[in-house]
């Protein structure tokens, strides 16, 4: 089955959408007592959202946006099943809700542009080490994200059924059925009738619900977010999960285990045994290709001249340290870098606006740990062509 290895930000979010555009960031509480005011927070940045987008476009542009988030503020449900923070964007023809496994700022911006606000998902989406784990068994279904360090579970999209019930409705087989035995005249034996029809009825509500499963997974989390997915599942049930699926980011490899006896720490370090393969090779294969590039004048370490070909949209892989901050901002429309003053907070990353360049040019952008760098600055690029 193809994979496909690039992750990072939802690909939706980079795209160009009708205006105006809602973006709201907010930390919020992995548990109780400290969920308990998340709801409110996020009512007040919805407020905020209607003051600038009333100044924007109107009441009766901004309205129907609104309409879409405020249902948010009331969903109990939701608010106790967060991590560490949220972000929310909606537009006329967009709508998404990420969990954030770190904490973020509370920002709201609302633009007549047509792009959402999404710099601050860069260092949190663009480690090319995430992956999701989806734990399902022939009735029940968890879906985990994270990475080598943590691994959270996640509540599934809408769409997902979260067991058999829930996607098939009445038309499982029913819980109980009478298995009889009976003599047949002149047959001088005895037959079973009933085990084999409901073992047969059951494996095919099994495969009609890992189908479903399949699609909406794809369809929800494997095509925003572009990770690859872990089957963690029986071995037989590996098996009949694979021969209905359609997703390209299902890894032939799973976790041949029963997800039901296994917390969520030693599955994210069954998964990371793994990936973590897979990750090293990537990296040295990267690596290798930018000394390779950088040789031949297609790579280069500096900021500035790695300004001048992102905004040439020239840079096709670019590599950050997560570790490292440039202070300063990039004038896209020229490529010109001004820097800042270090430790001054209210100052941009360079960095991060060469990251957000390169993404609108499409381009790809890793952040990586310090000592998978390839360079000793901060930042690495491979060009397209000279």
């Amino acid at each position: 089955m193809m994979k496909r290895e690039s992750t990072g930000i939802p690909a939706g979010l980079l795209k160009a959408h009708e205006s105006p555009c809602i973006s709201i960031y907010m930390p919020t509480g992995r548990r109780h007592p400290e969920n308990l005011q998340d709801a409110l927070h996020f009512k007040n940045l919805v407020n905020e959202a209607r003051q600038n987008g009333v100044a924007l476009v109107g009441k009766r542009g901004i309205q129907p946006l609104l309409d879409r988030l405020i249902p948010m503020i009331d969903d109990h449900d939701f608010w106790m099943h967060t991590l560490e923070g949220l972000a929310v964007f909606v537009s006329p023809d967009y709508y998404q809700v990420l969990p954030l496994q770190e904490p973020v700022a509370e920002q709201v911006s609302v633009t007549g542009t047509g792009k959402f606000h999404v710099k601050p998902l860069l260092r949190l989406f663009q480690g090319g080490d995430r992956f999701q784990v989806l734990a399902v068994t022939r009735t029940d279904l968890r879906l985990y994200e994270g990475n080598r360090f943590r691994l959270d579970e996640i509540r599934p999209a809408a769409a997902v059924p979260k067991n058999l019930v829930d996607a098939l409705g009445f038309e499982t087989t029913p819980p109980h059925q009478t298995i009889a035995s009976f003599g047949v005249p002149g047959s001088g034996g005895t037959m079973r009738h009933g085990y084999s029809a409901r073992r047969d009825e059951e494996e095919l509500d099994s495969e009609r619900f890992y189908r479903i499963v399949d699609r909406e997974i794809e369809e929800w989390h494997s095509k925003p977010t572009g990770l690859p997915l872990i089957l963690a599942a029986l071995p037989e049930h590996q098996a009949e999960f694979r021969s209905v699926s359609r997703n390209p980011h299902l890894l032939d490899e799973g976790l041949a285990i029963d997800p039901r006896l296994v917390g969520s720490d030693e599955l994210r370090q069954l998964a990371w045994e793994l990936l973590e393969p897979r990750w090293e090779m990537r990296l040295d294969e990267l690596r290798a290709k930018y000394e390779e590039y950088y040789s031949k004048r297609l790579g280069d370490d500096d900021p500035y001249v790695i300004a001048k070909a992102a905004r040439a949209g020239r840079v096709s892989t670019l590599l950050l340290d997560s570790d490292r901050r440039y202070p300063g901002s990039l004038d896209p429309a020229t490529g010109r870098i001004v820097p800042g003053k270090d430790g001054d907070k209210c100052v941009g990353d360079v960095l991060e606006d060469l990251a957000m360049l390169v993404l609108d040019n499409g381009g790809e952008v890793l952040v990586l740990p310090s000592g998978k760098m390839p360079s000793q600055t901060g930042v690495a690029a491979l060009y397209r062509y000279a």
